[in-house]
């Protein structure tokens, strides 16, 4: 059996009236995840994507999975700047792969993408393998759920 030890403080991002960022959510005692929240909680107007995919505005793909994840969270980042809000009010992210071992192998390479992209922003995520998507030449597919902070 292992121990786990309790996780240190985390350093939230504010929730305020004068800031709107989500606030993440950390059961006490939880080990603290990398790279992802185990919840997050705000208030506002809710911004829900589609699948999003690593397509341009042309509708080409790049050939290879770490390319495909960054046209997709551009494309997401997008999205969700077209809806009135930032990157850091995403409060939820579902990955959808095609082959999950192309994910993990390139875990080291897709943080410094994810970041130059999203940022320091880390919301609740899943990422979970499927067997396809509709389009046939994706590899990578992504929902996004972000809270747009109510502005009095």
């Amino acid at each position: 059996m292992s121990v786990t030890t309790p996780a240190p403080a985390l350093p939230s991002a504010p929730s305020s009236p004068d800031d709107g960022r989500p606030t993440v959510v950390q059961p006490e005692g939880w080990p603290r995840p990398l790279g992802y929240a185990n919840g997050m909680k705000a208030t506002g107007e809710i911004l829900v994507t589609g699948g999003v995919v690593g397509w341009d505005t042309e509708g080409r793909f790049p050939p290879d999975f770490l390319g495909q994840v960054r046209q997709t969270l551009a494309n997401i980042r997008d999205i969700v700047r077209a809806g009135g809000a930032e990157t850091h009010h995403i409060v939820r992210l579902t990955w959808y792969v095609t082959d999950l071992d192309a994910y993990r192998a390139c875990l080291k390479e897709l943080g410094p993408v994810y970041r130059e992209i999203i940022g320091r922003h880390f919301p609740a995520m899943a990422v979970v393998q499927v067997c396809g998507l509709v389009e046939p030449q994706a590899m990578v597919e992504i929902e996004a759920t972000a809270v747009i902070p109510v502005r009095t």
